[in-house]
């Protein structure tokens, strides 16, 4: 004597006891259907096997000779395959259309914030006018390097927030401290999903409140910090040993350009994948923030290092 199916889950609700049990009998009754065919079927053959019941799908039955396996190719395939139903959203597992250097410094009215367009598809110069300075608050600036498509949903992240702003027409405002604590969270969040967002962020800008003058930089794991003068990517290693020696933050409006022009300029020597096409954004309490158009740089490549640039090294061709 079989005993009763109870008619209630104690957890899942009425008549879900007896759904689950009528669905594990479907399958059984199913794999046991198939054996049976499987039985009759010749070894070699393809024929298509139908279950007695709709409850389990069509199958088609493997042949027994199956190709040498291929690692190589299991692999590629698993690469350009889409990915199974439910796996995280990913937006860049490897960086493709890349920005270099972003620089930045503070002065006596505010902060100045400098980067070339170049969009660089790998070693070419592909994408010419791309500008990485955006605002992100009214008296926000944010500048990028890394992958220009990650910085892109980046900038629809901080626009977001603004129209945040503007529907609650409160008066209240993102500064620029708060913008760079949003952004700081949200490079952790993705490196912690194994997932990260391959960019390099400046944010500056100036307090509407208080006049405090605010820059700080974070990395594409969410490493951060604040200073006088930031930099990403080859600014790091060309521009900020300038600004150590030359920047202050007493300094003039045309001192601050004068010194970020230098630096854009070894950087332009020096970096290949930049270009001599740069934007200079400003913050500062009275005149509030701006971009400039793009504009270029007197350079000089008659200096004997640039003419023969193997004199002096030992061992070279």
């Amino acid at each position: 004597m079989q005993p009763s199916l109870p008619s209630h889950h104690p957890l899942l609700g009425p008549d879900t006891a007896i759904l689950a049990a009528q669905q594990q009998s479907a399958s059984a009754s199913f794999f046991h259907n198939q054996r049976t065919n499987t039985a009759h079927q010749d070894a070699n053959s393809n024929a298509v096997l139908a279950p007695a019941s709709g409850a389990m799908p069509f199958t088609v039955a493997p042949p027994q000779a199956h190709a040498p396996f291929d690692a190589g190719a299991l692999a590629f395939d698993a690469a350009i395959t889409n990915a199974p139903p439910g796996a995280p959203n990913k937006h860049t597992t490897y960086p493709y259309v890349t920005g270099t250097s972003v620089l930045a410094i503070k002065y006596k009215d505010g902060i100045m914030m400098a980067a070339d367009t170049l969009g660089a598809y790998g070693a070419t110069k592909r994408y010419k006018s791309i500008s990485r300075i955006v605002p992100a608050a009214p008296t926000t600036l944010v500048g990028a390097g890394g992958e220009i498509s990650d910085f892109q949903y980046i900038s629809k992240l901080l626009t977001e927030l603004n129209d945040n702003d503007v529907i609650r027409d409160d008066g209240v405002v993102l500064k620029p401290r708060e913008v760079f604590a949003y952004l700081q969270r949200v490079m952790y969040n993705r490196r912690n999903k194994f997932d990260p967002l391959w960019n390099s962020l400046v944010v500056g800008g100036v307090d509407q409140a208080t006049g405090e003058a605010f820059l700080g930089t974070c990395s594409m794991i969410g490493v951060s910090y604040t200073d006088s003068h930031v930099a990403t990517g080859f600014g790091n290693h060309l521009a900020r040993p300038l600004f150590r020696n030359e920047q202050r933050d007493d300094m003039t409006e045309q001192e601050a350009r004068a010194l970020l022009e230098k630096a854009l300029r070894v950087c332009y020597y020096r970096d290949k994948n930049s270009i001599n096409k740069f934007v200079i954004g400003t913050v500062t309490k009275e005149s509030g923030m701006k971009v400039s158009e793009p504009f270029s740089l007197s350079t000089e490549w008659g200096y004997d290092a640039f003419v023969h640039p193997t004199k002096h090294a030992l061992g070279s061709w």
